[in-house]
């Protein structure tokens, strides 16, 4: 399989839903310290392997993390040490933010 290289819109596009999900966004944040087995993300995480295979997959295609065979078992790590830094500049950041935008019931951002 090639890999594609994206411009800057659509790789900030993947990015951005990769984050959408807090399964996705936490699996980023607890690779960005350290590669992962996959059942140890789903154990740290609280949810099902299923789910976190699920996650992971979503992950690989849009070009954030990368599996690492280690015989029977897959490592995952951040496909380049990049993210690991954008995630971190992002943790820095402090928004003011309205407690309407982006409730439960959706985003006012999409009206």
């Amino acid at each position: 399989m090639q890999s594609a290289t994206l411009s800057h819109t659509a790789a900030l596009v993947r990015f951005g839903h990769a984050l959408s999900d807090e399964t996705r966004a936490q699996i980023l944040l607890a690779l960005r310290v350290a590669p992962a087995r996959p059942s140890d993300l789903a154990d740290a995480l609280g949810v099902s392997r299923q789910v976190m295979s699920n996650q992971l997959a979503c992950l690989r295609g849009c070009g954030l993390v990368s599996a690492v065979p280690d015989g029977r078992r897959t490592w995952y790590r951040l496909a380049e040490p990049e993210i690991a830094a954008g995630l971190n500049d992002l943790l820095s950041l402090v928004l003011t933010v309205d407690p309407d935008c982006c409730a439960e019931s959706g985003c006012a951002c999409n009206e």
